[in-house]
């Protein structure tokens, strides 16, 4: 397996282990995944979310972690390992969170929830590379398309998730139902095609990745053999040590079985895939009372949303699971044990 190009950097393996937020891959993740060879994500939603003034400035505080945890990241990793973050569009401070990343010399940013039209602006003059998240050929060539009419810039890298993917999915909730749904294959085979034509057309590599609902080696070279560079996993990565998130939310994990995964309503907007739990069995029946609002989401209104996202994920995060949403992957059911980053990623390669 080759590794993963971005920019002047390559990893040894063409693993990039997704973001996942609020809290869940931090510092310790995203470096040791790095460390190991892979691509290390950090999620900046609600980064700041452990400093003592995040309730009284949520932004200010997510600004200011993001340095902070940018920078343990790199001396667990290195400074020769790409280390990158995922931005939500959706988030408030769009803007002001991908200056800042860029301030701190971040390699590689990858952008969904939303559509990142204005990105390219963003990171003009940095070495930092940017990357949309697509879920579709179309989505894909409106994205491309205005980046190079608009900035003449060229994606410097595609990540495709599919409908397998956790968290917040890029579909309407018609087209998660198994008789519609679409195959990451079918998908990642018609972007390849593509980008090779924007590759020849402007003269620059592109690496396409591929997301949602891989699992182990055979997965990864199957995608590899459809043409993508590389694939996009994140799941897995929650059941590892070095996850940043309590051991209660990676037991969470361990624990569910696949009558347990459900299909929710985010109030970004969007239909995303969490563990069934009684925070969420509670929230279809009323709505939450909201005591605190972080203006954490564009899309989101304090007098129509069920539920905070921002306190329902740092509740999980924390540990208290039941009382707290906890995105996953379509494959969590398959997690038996907690293992070691180094571990899962001989077995993700080695097929060990």
């Amino acid at each position: 397996m080759e590794g993963i190009r971005v920019g002047n950097k390559i990893s040894k393996y063409p693993i990039i282990q997704g973001g996942m937020g609020v809290g869940v891959s931090m510092h310790n993740l995203a470096g040791n995944v790095s460390k190991e060879g892979g691509i290390g994500i950090i999620s900046t939603a609600d980064i700041g979310y452990q400093e003592e003034d995040f309730v009284k400035n949520p932004m200010k505080a997510n600004l200011r972690a993001i340095g902070k945890e940018i920078k343990k990241a790199r001396e667990i990793a290195g400074e020769d390992k790409i280390l990158g973050v995922n931005i939500m569009v959706a988030l408030s401070n769009y803007a002001e969170i991908v200056k800042e990343c860029v301030k701190q010399k971040i390699d590689l940013i990858i952008s969904g929830a939303g559509i990142p039209k204005e990105l390219p602006e963003y990171v003009k003059n940095s070495n930092t590379k940017i990357a949309p998240i697509v879920s579709s050929l179309r989505c894909c060539k409106l994205i491309v398309g205005h980046w190079i009419k608009k900035y003449n810039y060229v994606p410097d890298m595609i990540v495709i998730e599919g409908p397998e993917a956790g968290g917040h999915l890029g579909f309407k909730s018609e087209e998660l139902e198994e008789n519609t749904k679409p195959k990451l294959e079918d998908i990642t085979e018609e972007v390849v095609e593509y980008v090779k034509e924007i590759e020849k057309q402007e003269g620059k590599n592109i690496p396409v990745i591929a997301a949602g609902g891989i699992w182990d080696s055979k997965d990864i070279k199957k995608i590899l053999g459809i043409g993508a560079s590389g694939v996009q996993m994140a799941t897995r990565f929650v059941a590892t040590n070095e996850c940043d998130a309590s051991i209660e939310f990676k037991k969470a994990y361990v624990n569910a079985k696949n009558e347990d995964i459900k299909i929710i309503k985010s109030p970004v907007g969007m239909p995303g895939r969490a563990i069934n739990n009684s925070f969420i069995k509670q929230i279809e029946k009323q709505k939450c009372k909201i005591e605190k609002c972080y203006n954490c989401i564009k899309t989101c209104s304090v007098v129509n949303t069920p539920y905070c996202i921002t306190k329902a994920l740092i509740n999980s995060v924390k540990g208290e699971t039941e009382n707290g949403l906890i995105f996953c992957g379509s494959n969590v059911s398959k997690i038996k044990e907690i293992v070691s980053v180094h571990n899962l990623m001989q077995e993700l390669v080695y097929g060990l």
